[in-house]
């Protein structure tokens, strides 16, 4: 396997300081995977590194489809002859930013800057859809990193969170082989409710998200696309 440490982004916060895998290429299973901030990744990506033929590290952890697509994409291409399929996972949007709030909540992060120091979900919500979000509200958008300029979601196989054994089964396949991952990095148990209010704020702020996610649902726990 050929570990590479390519694309740091220093603006990022995130450096990988604990050895976690940007993005891992597979050769023979055609198949790339990128890991979506707060979607369970970390635990297919421990299971599936030893089979990886290039595994890049060292740079952001959740490298994005847009760096990906403009600057990996074509890496692989001149380099090794291979375009892989993508793969990537999608969380419901309300859970994905409740997985933040649990995340960085004070049980877990302490004094930490990226800490919210214990404000209600409904208050950590807002702050993250606000026109400045505080250090710990800046959890970005999962439609966001999917995307490429225009809008364009360039992902071969989108997989909803929600739906694991589809993303199981389909690894297995792909893998020939049965995967079943172990849980990593799971969040502490905080009650997290959120108000109607606050959820038709959201809804609002991130109507593209929750669009994209409801197609994945729509289509069975999976969407499918072709990328020429």
């Amino acid at each position: 396997m050929t570990n590479l440490c390519p694309l740091r982004d220093k603006d990022s916060g995130q450096n990988n300081k604990n050895g976690a895998v940007n993005v891992l290429v597979f050769f023979k299973q055609k198949l790339t995977m990128l890991a979506v901030p707060k979607t369970g990744t970390t635990a297919y990506e421990t299971k599936l590194r030893p089979l990886a033929d290039i595994a890049f590290r060292k740079g952001t952890k959740h490298m994005t489809m847009g760096k990906y697509h403009s600057r990996l994409a074509p890496f692989l291409q001149e380099t090794y002859r291979q375009n892989p399929e993508r793969l990537a996972v999608m969380r419901d949007p309300v859970d994905v930013i409740r997985s933040w709030y649990k995340y960085r909540s004070p049980d877990r992060m302490g004094d930490n800057p990226y800490c919210h120091g214990g404000v209600s979900f409904d208050e950590f919500v807002l702050d993250v859809i606000s026109d400045n979000p505080s250090k710990p509200a800046g959890v970005g958008s999962q439609r966001a990193f999917l995307s490429i300029p225009g809008g364009i979601v360039p992902v071969h196989h989108l997989f909803a969170y929600e739906h694991q054994r589809a993303l199981r089964d389909f690894l297995s396949e792909r893998f020939e082989r049965e995967i079943e991952p172990k849980p990593k990095n799971v969040s502490p148990s905080i009650p997290a409710p959120i108000s109607p209010e606050v959820e038709r704020k959201l809804r609002t702020a991130r109507a593209p998200e929750f669009e994209l996610y409801d197609q994945i649902i729509q289509a069975g726990g999976v969407l499918r696309a072709y990328i020429g």
